[in-house]
């Protein structure tokens, strides 16, 4: 085996054998991996453009048309992950089936994700809960757009959607939270994972309560109505939950940050030049909020020189693929006047994001415009880190407006 030693993060000086797949290995710093996984990105597209990553125990593929094609050969690289994280810890979803099995639930879904249905009966709900959120806020002049209202803005539209409107909307970003850590938890933190299944059991609890009579459209009252199976129905929930809570927080704060970073590009929002859906668009390919998507080795296959055998780990990178040099000019630039038609924010393939219409009319239709009209003369009050690279977004963000 050609086990040729790449080490772009932590240098630790001794060869690593690899265990899964013959690709040639790159060591990484975990820590500097979370704080800024782009440089060690570029540097494995340009040298190791599938790499096998011991500290995370999988085999990384980097480029964006690599991911595209590859996404797709769910006979190879299959979603199915019996002994994956997401698996173990929050039951077998939608997202973990491939074939006939992923199309059932995801048919089952569509009535209250669809677009029309965004558009006609959830946008409007959307649009009154962000309102009454920064009314709130206006007279404070101050806050962590983050929590105060990123947060309470993606969990409302989450509470809705789901149909589980008695949690909180703190309550419904903990348990996000908790199981995105719990998903990403491949360090195998104990402390992490107890916090995740301690999640999964809150949620259980509130759709027991809420399937007994489950709010019109609501993700709970058509995959019941469709007859789904109790456990897929909990499982479809939760990943709901974990997809659609921290993602559109993060990206609605990002954005805004994003913007604020470039004032020339809001500018062009504000004198109809460009969009709001062009600001998202391109955040969403710089920043990546969901930056990978894991998949199981479902039989041998050697693809773009590396063989696979089955029961290997691959992480689709689509944060890599978002930044690649042969589809986007100066990729590490936010640029909203930039084509963004090849990134693949949302993923691709069968499993393409079931939630993207209700994200985009969230933050492009409700969030985005509100605060910059609501909020004069917005503006950072600090320093804003960001943190992630399975998911990444903004820990904070310390903003001032006029009042």
């Amino acid at each position: 085996m050609d086990q040729r030693i790449i080490s772009l993060g932590e240098d630790r000086g001794t060869p690593y054998r690899a265990a899964m797949s013959d690709a040639p290995v790159t060591h990484i710093n975990l820590a500097d991996f979370a704080a800024d996984p782009y440089p060690v990105l570029a540097r494995m597209r340009a040298r190791t453009p599938v790499t096998y990553v011991p500290e995370l125990g999988a085999t990384l593929i980097t480029r964006r048309d690599d991911v595209h094609t590859q996404e797709k050969r769910t006979d190879v690289f299959s979603s199915r992950q019996p002994d994956g994280l997401m698996t173990r810890l929050m039951g077998e979803n939608m997202m973990r089936k491939d074939g006939e099995a992923h199309m059932v639930e995801r048919k089952a879904l569509f009535p209250a994700l669809s677009p029309r249905t965004v558009q006609e009966h959830w946008k409007p709900i959307f649009h009154a809960a962000a309102r009454h959120h920064i009314k709130r806020l206006i007279p404070r002049g101050s806050c962590n757009l983050v929590t105060d209202f990123a947060m309470p803005v993606a969990a409302s539209a989450l509470k809705a959607i789901t149909g589980l409107e008695a949690m909180t909307d703190a309550e419904m970003d903990s348990v996000s939270q908790a199981m995105i850590d719990g998903c990403a938890n491949y360090a195998g933190d104990k402390g992490t994972e107890n916090r995740c299944k301690r999640a999964t059991r809150f949620i259980d609890d509130h759709i027991s309560d809420a399937r007994q009579d489950p709010p019109a459209r609501s993700a709970l009252h058509v995959m019941t109505d469709a007859g789904l199976p109790d456990d897929s129905v909990r499982a479809n929930i939760k990943l709901i939950i974990s997809g659609g809570q921290n993602e559109p927080r993060d990206a609605i704060a990002g954005t805004v940050w994003a913007l604020l970073k470039h004032p020339s590009q809001l500018a062009m929002i504000e004198d109809g030049r460009a969009t709001w859906a062009d600001a998202f668009a391109e955040y969403a390919r710089w920043i990546s909020p969901i930056g990978m998507s894991p998949r199981r080795v479902a039989r041998a296959d050697t693809v773009l020189g590396v063989t696979f055998e089955p029961e290997d780990r691959v992480f689709l990178m689509y944060g890599s693929a978002n930044r690649d040099e042969a589809h986007f000019t100066v990729p590490d630039n936010f640029d909203i006047t930039r084509n963004t038609q090849p990134a693949i924010s949302f993923g691709a393939g069968p499993h393409f994001c079931a939630g993207a219409a209700a994200s985009r009319c969230l933050i492009t239709e409700v969030a985005l415009p509100l605060a910059f009209t609501h909020l004069k003369n917005l503006r950072l009050a600090g320093d804003v880190p960001f943190t992630g690279w399975a998911f990444r977004g903004p820990v904070k963000m310390p903003v001032k407006w006029d009042t």
